[in-house]
C-alpha cells in the first residue's frame, strides 16, 4: 500500500507568503494615505533671459570697408607766386616770381574704422537698422607731376633767385586745390556716396529697412588738415 504525501506543509507555506504580500500592500497604501499632499511648483521670484543682438556682426561688416574713399575731384589751378625784394634802403624794388600750372587729384571719404558700437542700432525682428557714419574727410591730395609745370619763371636784375620758390609754389597749389575742392562740394559728394555704399552692404546682410546718417564735417583748423 503506497504512502500518501500530506499537503498540509505546502498549504502552510503558501499561506505565509500570501499573508506577507498582503501586509506589504496594506503598509504601502497606509504610507501613501498618511503622506502630506505635494506642493505646487512655484516659479522663481526673478529670472533673466539673454538676448543676443546682431549689432556686432553689422559693425564688423561695415568696418571691413576700412577707409571708404567715396569721392575724387580732378582740380587745376594757376599759382602766381613772387618774392618781393628791396635794395638800397628801399629805393630799388625787384622780385623773383614764378607762374605754376598745377593739376591735382583730391579724394575724400569716410574712415569706417572710427565706428563705435553705439553708432549702429539694429532691430533684427523688424529687419531695421540705423547707422551713423563718421564725418567725411579729405584723404589724399597730390599734385600730378606729369601735368604740373612751371609756365614762367622770372628773376629781376637785382633780385636774388630763391631756389625754394618752386617748392613753395607747389605747396601753395596743393593747399589751394584742397580748398577749391571743398568749396566745390567734395565732402558732400563723399557723404552721399558713402551712405549709398554702406546701405547696399547692410541690405545684403538681410535688413530691409536701412537708414544711414553721416555726421557733419568738423571745422577745419587749416588747409592742410587730414591730408596724407
Amino acid at each position: 500500500m503506497s504512502a500518501r504525501v500530506s499537503s498540509a506543509p505546502l498549504l502552510a507555506l503558501l499561506g505565509t507568503l500570501g499573508a506577507g504580500l498582503l501586509v506589504g500592500v496594506l503598509a504601502t497604501l497606509a504610507t501613501k494615505a498618511c503622506a502630506p499632499p505635494s506642493l505646487p511648483v512655484i516659479p522663481p521670484l526673478s529670472s533673466s533671459i539673454t538676448v543676443v543682438h546682431p549689432t556686432p556682426n553689422v559693425l564688423i561688416a561695415v568696418k571691413d570697408l576700412a577707409r571708404l574713399e567715396s569721392a575724387s575731384f580732378h582740380m587745376e589751378r594757376v599759382i602766381d607766386l613772387s618774392d618781393k625784394q628791396s635794395h638800397l634802403f628801399g629805393l630799388l624794388q625787384s622780385e623773383d616770381a614764378i607762374l605754376l600750372v598745377a593739376v591735382a587729384d583730391v579724394s575724400a571719404g569716410v574712415d569706417l574704422q572710427q565706428l563705435r558700437a553705439d553708432d549702429i542700432v539694429a532691430q533684427p525682428a523688424e529687419k531695421r537698422v540705423t547707422i551713423t557714419l563718421p564725418a567725411p574727410e579729405v584723404f589724399h591730395a597730390e599734385l600730378d607731376n606729369s601735368k604740373t609745370y612751371v609756365h614762367t619763371r622770372h628773376t629781376g636784375a637785382l633780385a636774388i633767385r630763391k631756389e625754394n620758390l618752386e617748392t613753395r609754389a607747389r605747396q601753395e597749389a596743393e593747399h589751394s586745390l584742397i580748398e577749391a575742392a571743398l568749396q566745390a562740394g567734395l565732402l558732400s559728394r563723399a557723404s552721399e556716396n558713402a551712405k549709398r555704399a554702406v546701405e547696399g552692404l547692410v541690405r545684403g546682410l538681410g535688413y530691409s529697412q536701412v537708414e544711414v546718417k553721416v555726421r557733419p564735417p568738423a571745422a577745419r583748423a587749416g588747409t592742410g588738415d587730414h591730408v596724407e
